[in-house]
């Protein structure tokens, strides 16, 4: 009985962990070895879009790099490369960080090409889509370029389809 006792208190005192951010999270950077890690991101807000080569909306990489230079005091934009997409990023790590740098000058920080959907989904998405585990809603992502604004705890503001551009009034309105 005491035992028992002993092991409820203790359980008692377990806090889950924070699940309502996503600074929680790390990933490998594009074509590097090197660790994005999200809590590093503490304090500004957070731009995630999953990201193709040949896409329809591929040029909105010049807008998102417009948004990262301007706001950077107050806005990290991270790029996710995904294939899902009647497969609009075939080429490797190696290839989509030359086409980003050569073709749009981004600078802003790309991660490892990942799934976005499905039951390979990254854990990272799977939280950006699931309510129950980011405490916002629920988010189908249905093409490249869908965006999602975080705000400075890493909890998220908004979702955004593909069609809306990086500078457009409804994103810029959280930054102003």
């Amino acid at each position: 009985m005491i035992l028992l006792l002993f092991i409820m208190m203790a359980l008692s005192n377990t806090q889950a962990p924070d699940t309502s951010s996503i600074h929680q999270f790390q990933i490998q950077a594009l074509n590097s070895e090197d660790i994005i890690d999200f809590q590093n991101f503490a304090g500004k807000k957070i731009l995630v879009v999953n990201v193709a080569s040949k896409c329809g909306f591929t040029n909105q990489y010049e807008g998102l790099e417009e948004l990262y230079k301007k706001y950077q005091d107050q806005l990290v934009v991270i790029g996710f490369p995904c294939n899902q997409f009647l497969g609009q990023e075939p080429g490797s790590e190696e290839q989509i960080a030359a086409f980003c740098s050569s073709t749009y000058g981004v600078s802003f920080p790309m991660t490892q090409k990942i799934d976005v959907k499905g039951k390979d989904a990254h854990k990272i998405y799977q939280w950006l889509t699931h309510e129950d585990m980011n405490g916002k809603s629920d988010y189908k992502i249905s093409w490249n370029f869908n965006k999602f604004l975080l705000n400075e705890e890493g909890q998220i503001l908004e979702h955004f389809p593909s069609k809306v551009k990086p500078m457009d009034e409804a994103i810029l309105a959280f930054l102003n």
